[in-house]
């Protein structure tokens, strides 16, 4: 194998498993340890810049950080299900305690350079590129069908979970940036927005519209049987406020979740999900249907919804064929049926939540935008340009629903093409990541950051008593974790992000950091090709998914190769080094966001 080249970001930047699964690229090992020194504003702000809304997604994150979390693999001897670091519920920590941050927010800009920015819808990918264009002197307009900023956050996610001053919050923290919002305008022609000047337009529009089940009795049943994301929408805007006794819920995804939940506290005493999968397939994350499930809600797996049945035009229930999942060798599911006679399970209204669709009917097909054949737009998946380069999507609107991390994300990458492309440049071009590695060494034994390896399992979040009653959309189910559980919680987090660097010349090859490290994760050897060599070091490294750190070639013709996968970054090879070998280096990288790069683009050019 070659030598590892650290130079490159995406070696370390791999290593910090966290930050590497998250579609923004979030700094998590740098947040969590603010958050252990008490630093709650500097850990929001660290989130802000790259997520946006800390405190809405401390809540509602679908968390794909936690299952690259390293406590699950290192830890996977020491009990049946090893938890991952409550990155999420940590980041809502940093929100929940900040104090007043208006301050250390960006303010309105004095002098404007004159281009107008529309973006259609007020999600999270329309105010992320808002965010990051409007404090470089862009007129951005943000329209909005809703009186109000937040879309699917808003309309969609039940104040159970996420509590409205949470999303006006920091939702106003862009629109106090300068932003035009426009709320009550839906947009109905992509043709007339462009007359209007713009320079470039944004769709952020989400996937609106909630798909139905055409089965027969639907038409009958019509009045009692309501499309999952249109009823929790009308819930949201108070035109719903009961629901039958009994009810069942079509769907297995995250909306499913919500829809069955708030059925239960509008009064649905006798409320079931079913789902077409196997309960392991589910789309719907696990800890949303751990909830459900909490709170008396019977998931019941496999069943293939058939009929509604009714009797004198009212609903009574609905006939389900019983199948069982089978995969073949290629790894794509089928449903078999069983066999078993139809399940009939009686109710008084149906919640359909069986996936989500995009609609554009308000874009011309005249226009210079291409669509695909299922009717998405064709959208370049690096710079998020339609094919009409100054009409860009993000978020549902451009690949389909998601969540809000990726429509961040999107954002953040649309904003860069915007900009780019406005200023001249090639938006296909992207600007390279800001990175630093700084040795961590206090003394000869010392370090900057705490490097004890807590052998704690996760603490779980606290649960409100009132919640309980299940009689209340606004009461927020989950309490938080409080100061004493949330600095315990933080000592789990092995600081991926403090890398061990070593250093091939000052090695004697004494094996010292062989015989120290806990995990077997050091091995000197001689080199070979990778699948070979990863068979013979001291643990045979299994994640092909983590790469190795290779050494050069040592006097002995040996190389030393680490196993990035198991590593507990404890510092302990650095502090019985007898040569100052290894170090232990924190490493940051932070994505550069629009115009963050014009000033080394301008020296490099000068």
């Amino acid at each position: 194998m070659k030598p590892t080249d650290i130079r490159d970001p995406d070696v370390f930047h791999r290593v910090v498993d966290c930050q590497w699964a998250c579609p923004a690229h979030t700094p998590v090992p740098e947040y969590i340890r603010l958050i252990a020194a008490g630093r709650h504003a500097d850990a929001y702000m660290v989130n802000w810049r790259s997520n946006v809304f800390p405190g809405i997604l401390g809540r509602t994150c679908d968390r794909p950080c936690e299952p690259a979390c390293r406590r699950v693999r290192v830890e996977q001897n020491n009990g049946e299900k090893p938890q991952p670091v409550a990155i999420c519920r940590l980041k809502r920590v940093a929100a929940d305690n900040k104090g007043d941050v208006s301050a250390r927010m960006p303010a309105p800009v004095v002098r404007p350079n004159g281009r107008r920015i529309a973006c259609v819808g007020a999600g999270p990918s329309s105010l992320t590129v808002a965010r990051d264009l409007a404090p470089l002197g862009y007129d951005i307009t943000v329209f909005e069908a809703d009186p109000k900023a937040g879309g699917f956050m808003r309309t969609q996610v039940p104040r159970f979970r996420l509590p409205e001053s949470v999303i006006d919050e920091e939702t106003g923290y862009i629109l106090d940036m300068g932003v035009n919002f426009v709320g009550g305008r839906r947009i109905d022609s992509m043709k007339a927005l462009l007359a209007e000047g713009f320079d470039a337009v944004f769709v952020g529009s989400g996937a609106p519209r909630g798909r139905d089940l055409d089965l027969p009795g639907r038409r009958e049943c019509a009045a009692n049987i309501h499309v999952g994301l249109d009823w929790l929408a009308n819930v949201y805007f108070g035109h719903v406020t009961k629901i039958g006794k009994r009810v069942l819920v079509l769907g297995g995804g995250n909306t499913a979740m919500d829809c069955c939940r708030s059925a239960r506290r509008l009064g649905g005493a006798d409320v079931k999900v079913l789902v077409r999968s196997g309960f392991d397939q589910m789309k719907a994350s696990p800890w949303e249907k751990e909830d459900a499930m909490e709170e008396g809600i019977p998931i019941l797996d496999c069943r293939l919804p058939r009929s509604f049945v009714h009797a004198s035009g009212r609903l009574t229930g609905m006939s389900f064929q019983k199948v069982r999942v089978e995969f073949d060798d290629a790894g794509r599911r089928s449903l078999v049926p069983t066999g078993e006679p139809d399940e009939f399970h009686p109710c008084d209204e149906v919640l359909i939540a069986v996936g989500q669709e995009n609609a554009f009917p308000w874009i011309e097909r005249d226009i210079g935008i291409e669509f695909n054949e299922w009717g998405m737009p064709v959208v370049d998946e690096v710079t998020h340009q339609s094919t009409l380069p100054n009409v860009l999507f993000g978020g549902d609107a451009a690949f389909g629903p998601k969540n809000i991390i990726w429509a961040v994300a999107h954002g953040h990458a649309a904003a860069v093409s915007v900009h780019r492309l406005l200023e001249g440049d090639d938006p296909h071009e992207r600007p390279a990541p800001g990175v630093s590695l700084a040795s961590q060494k206090m003394g000869i034994h010392e370090w900057s950051y705490d490097n004890a390896v807590s052998p704690d399992e996760r603490y779980a979040v606290p649960w409100s008593e009132a919640a309980r009653k299940l009689d209340s959309m606004q009461v927020e189910v989950e309490l938080g974790f409080d100061a004493a559980t949330a600095w315990k919680e933080t000592q789990r987090c092995l600081n991926c992000d403090v890398q061990t660097v070593f250093t091939r010349d000052k090695c004697i090859e004494c094996d010292a950091c062989v015989d120290i490290c806990p995990t077997d994760c050091i091995t000197f050897t001689m080199n070979g090709e990778e699948a070979e060599l990863r068979t013979r070091l001291t643990a045979p490294a299994l994640n092909t998914g983590q790469p190795l750190y290779v050494s050069a070639p040592l006097p002995t013709a040996r190389v030393m190769v680490k196993d990035e996968d198991v590593c507990l970054h404890c510092s302990l090879c650095a502090e019985r080094c007898p040569t100052g070998a290894w170090d232990m280096q924190k490493f940051l990288l932070q994505e550069t966001y629009a115009g963050e790069d014009d000033h080394r683009r301008r020296r490099q050019a000068a």
